[in-house]
């Protein structure tokens, strides 16, 4: 090879090695900011508010409304440039889990109105495995972001912050999760939610029996680590309560699960 092609070659290669160098050490310098969830925020104090639906207090959403709102599906297309993979455990906790209740919205809203969300698949093809959105370059769907990224997160407390659009979910945040009060918000979820006892637990002293909601059961191996569901639920709440449900021959049951439209 003629000497000025081996040098030309060096160079590109010398100017190759420098421009990782750069990326690199800009990155590490000026780290990936996390996703903007401020307009997901402003949607939800548009969309949601408490209301009863058959008897059951929850926090229901115009779906109407958020079918028409422009902001709502800028936001869905600008979930598609997000990258998560470069943030820390917490902002990817904030990140799934407000993707998924806006993706969740988003099966609804486009469908709307319908009587429940599973209305938006079938039973040969049930909407959890559907396409619901395109996320970081790739279309997702909400049992993937549910059981592939959140559940191997290691985090129980997603289990009462993720909402599938039903009157039996917990209730739908009167705002965005984010990083800096996460945990804060975890918990409250998750006392608010025992706190109903229509969806999330109620306890029948004479029967020695406690009613959960069937989410417990259906997740009942990520609470294991914990000491089981009636050991880690009982942290979030009274001392009373939780006395009640350490009884030992305690008996659980399940409630009935309201699948419509938390509309």
């Amino acid at each position: 090879m003629p000497r000025t092609k081996t040098k030309r070659s060096r160079a590109i290669k010398y100017a190759a090695i420098s421009a990782i160098f750069g990326i690199v050490t800009f990155l590490w310098i000026f780290p990936v900011a996390a996703f903007d969830f401020s307009d997901w925020d402003a949607i939800i104090k548009k969309h949601v508010s408490a209301k009863k639906v058959a008897g059951i207090s929850i926090n229901a959403v115009s779906y109407a409304g958020l079918k028409n709102d422009g902001d709502f599906k800028k936001l869905v297309s600008r979930l598609n440039s997000a990258r998560p993979e470069s943030l820390t455990r917490d902002e990817k906790l904030v990140f799934w889990i407000n993707t998924y209740n806006i993706l969740a919205a988003k099966m609804v809203a486009d469908r709307f109105p319908i009587k429940s969300i599973k209305d938006a698949g079938s039973f040969f093809s049930p909407v959890w495995k559907k396409p619901a959105g395109n996320v970081a370059g790739k279309q997702r769907t909400l049992n993937e972001i549910e059981h592939e990224i959140l559940r191997k997160m290691d985090e129980p407390r997603i289990h009462v912050a993720i909402v599938c659009a039903s009157v039996s979910c917990p209730d739908l945040r009167l705002e965005a999760f984010n990083v800096e009060r996460l945990s804060e918000q975890l918990d409250d979820q998750m006392i608010k939610f025992l706190k109903s006892s229509d969806k999330g637990m109620k306890i029948d002293k004479e029967k020695n029996r406690v009613y959960l909601s069937s989410i417990f059961k259906w997740f009942e191996e990520d609470f294991e680590s914990r000491g089981g569901v009636l050991k880690y639920i009982s942290n979030y709440v009274s001392p009373e309560t939780a006395k009640e449900l350490q009884r030992s021959k305690i008996k659980i049951s399940y409630l009935d699960y309201n699948w419509d439209v938390n509309s």
